[in-house]
């Protein structure tokens, strides 16, 4: 890793904890790099808060269409390249090219992870001098948000040791130890908040493009953070899981999202709004909704449709939508991912695309989705979630249609005990798939087993999460669902076309800059070759 981001980290924000029983905290905690004027009512504050905001989902339009598009897009199941150009270097086909595997360690000072370091510690030694504790908290909160998914992308990453030393070159962390540390991290900006609070704590709203300064809010989600980091541990430390899960719920510690109004949305642009619209639609659709999502929407005639897509254009003579011999109509009709056939600038115009959410924030983590983490937990894992697996199951579904506007239409579709996914339908010909996807009925069955109770859930969690990518592939790779569409076109020699990718590799600079330390990584950490093929740590369902 670079300088700029080991000279900025002070050790831990355990240096900050520490000033309630240190007299001389000035003088022992201070990181003397760090500019004395981040008041907080200043520039600086609302700068480094924003910056690292715009690292969870980067705000940056050309990050936005690696790491939410062309990655977690495609191989989450919700976007298919559209650029005919992305068709040799696709992810989803098991292709990672150079430029796109240096998003989170490498490449330029934009770079996730030192972005997220630097900015977290001007923001530490901010509240040291001044003695505050509530942008802190929020600061640990958004380091977890990003950082995991930078973990869950790579595996083992440099986290505890970032500027521990004071020298350039980073150790690695576990994923192991990762996960161990973000669970301290979160319990810390707890901590942070509850002092904030207690102490009446103001900062200005337009400094928090979440909550608008809101802390009560905050601790609720660094417990749904927490719900959701257990989750993806549940396989391979069942014990811990449980522990942080139950804790992440229990409303003594401030409880876990159950309302829209706390879901965690950011506002915070850089390029002239929505960078997701920007990416795609603005990019000349160099992405569209895959065939995936829309099949199992379509075949559940899911209302949602109408927020998460534009209808298509394949229409007849007479104005009335295209049907196929099965029945289904092309109003919405997706792509297929990593296909043979490219035709952007042709049949594909008249594909479903994302809509105009250029003004619309982008989601971090939806009260839809806590829901449905603990309706996993009750159902899969036996943990003590405050409720049925049904009820959990159904508050989700509620929750993502209130959020679309459409809580009306709630009752009937959760009720529905017949729908199944749609075949899929290609008007154009060009990418045909004669299979079928799973028959996964929507509504809940308290007889079914362990395995379609299962499947239930994350499908359902995956149409509420719609465009949050990488963590679809979280599950996609912990669970085995959402089942997709098989990829068509392949392009390579390790990853298996059936399994999928299973994370990113290092980018080449780390072997020149930080060869011993990721060679270490590699060695000790990774459980395989540094390729696309290799399991992540939590990956480890049994039969999967």
């Amino acid at each position: 890793m670079k300088q700029y981001i080991n000279k900025f980290l002070i050790s831990g924000a355990v240096a900050f904890v520490a000033v309630a029983c240190t007299g001389n905290f000035e003088e022992i905690n201070t990181n003397k790099y760090i500019p004395y004027d981040l008041s907080a009512d200043g520039y600086l504050l609302n700068s480094a808060l924003n910056n690292m905001f715009g690292r969870v989902i980067p705000s940056d339009v050309n990050m936005t269409q690696f790491v939410e598009c062309l990655m977690g897009g495609t191989v989450g199941g919700y976007m298919a390249d559209g650029n005919n150009n992305f068709k040799a270097n696709t992810i989803a086909g098991g292709y990672a090219p150079y430029g796109w595997t240096r998003l989170f360690l490498e490449g330029n000072n934009n770079s996730i992870i030192p972005v997220t370091y630097t900015n977290l510690a001007a923001i530490l030694n901010d509240g040291i001098r001044n003695n505050t504790y509530g942008p802190s908290g929020m600061a640990m909160v958004t380091k977890a948000a990003g950082m995991h998914r930078a973990t869950d992308c790579t595996a083992p990453v440099p986290y505890s040791q970032i500027g521990s030393d004071g020298e350039i070159l980073t150790p690695y962390d576990s994923q192991e130890e990762v996960y161990n540390a973000m669970f301290a991290d979160l319990e810390i900006a707890r901590n942070y908040l509850n002092q904030a609070i207690a102490a009446n704590e103001y900062i200005n709203p337009t400094f928090d493009q979440i909550y608008g300064g809101d802390f009560k809010k905050w601790i609720v989600l660094a417990n749904s953070l927490q719900l959701r980091l257990a989750i993806h541990i549940s396989y391979v430390n069942p014990a811990l899981a449980k522990e942080k899960a139950e804790a992440a719920v229990d409303p003594v510690n401030g409880g876990a999202m159950e309302s829209v109004d706390q879901t965690a949305k950011c506002k915070h642009f850089t390029s002239g709004g929505n960078p997701i619209f920007n990416a795609t639609v603005g990019y000349g659709n160099d992405s569209r909704p895959a065939a995936d999502i829309i099949c199992y929407m379509n075949g559940y005639n899911d209302p949602r449709r109408s927020v998460f897509f534009t209808e298509s254009k394949w229409k007849s003579a007479n104005d009335e939508w295209l049907v196929n011999n099965d029945g289904v109509s092309a109003q919405y009709c997706g792509i297929r991912r990593s296909r043979n056939e490219y035709d952007r600038d042709g049949s594909e115009k008249s594909m479903s695309a994302i809509p105009n959410i250029m003004n619309s924030p982008v989601l971090w983590l939806n009260a839809a989705e806590v829901a449905f983490n603990r309706a996993e937990g009750v159902a899969v894992f036996g943990w003590n979630m405050g409720g049925t697996a049904e009820s959990f199951y159904n508050r989700g579904i509620e929750l993502s249609f209130a959020d679309c506007g459409m809580s009306n239409l709630a009752y009937d579709y959760i009720n529905d005990d017949s729908s199944v996914p749609a075949r899929y339908y290609d008007p154009s010909g060009l990418n045909p798939w004669n299979g079928s996807l799973p028959s996964v009925t929507i509504k809940w069955d308290d007889a079914a087993d362990t395995e379609t109770k299962q499947e239930k859930i994350i499908v359902q969690k995956w149409i509420a999460n719609c465009y949050l990518g990488n963590e679809a592939w979280v599950d996609i790779r912990r669970t085995g669902y959402p089942k997709l569409i098989p990829i068509q076109y392949f392009n390579s020699a390790v990853v298996s076309a059936e399994v999928g990718p299973q994370r990113m590799p290092y980018p080449q600079e780390e072997y020149t800059n930080n060869s011993a330390n990721v060679q270490a990584a590699v060695a000790n950490y990774l459980n395989g070759p540094d390729n696309m093929a290799t399991k992540v740590w939590w990956a480890c369902k049994p039969g999967l």
